[in-house]
């Protein structure tokens, strides 16, 4: 099975076999950078505030109830799973 690369995965074999790519001095130190930036992307250090009415805000409670989640993990289950693209809004 042949391997299909894109244009930029082309780019970056071809910068390879001409030996165009340079090491990355101090490998160690590159690599516990980069760690720091994704453990902070990863991070559950952020809030949002939602402005909605007591009325929709009851519903959500109610329904959170139906399927035993509190109302905040319920929400913040549906947008993790719509930021994944796992569930889609119809409009």
């Amino acid at each position: 099975m042949k391997i299909q690369l894109d244009n930029n995965e082309k780019e970056i074999l071809q910068d390879f076999d001409n030996e165009v790519l340079q090491p990355i001095s101090n490998m160690k130190l590159q690599n516990k950078r980069y760690a720091s930036y994704a453990k902070a992307t990863l991070a559950k250090k952020k809030s949002i505030s939602l402005r909605i009415s007591e009325l929709e805000l009851n519903k959500l409670k109610a329904r959170a109830l139906e399927v035993g989640l509190p109302y905040q993990t319920l929400l913040s289950t549906l947008i993790h799973q719509f930021t994944n693209r796992k569930i889609a809004l119809k409009l």
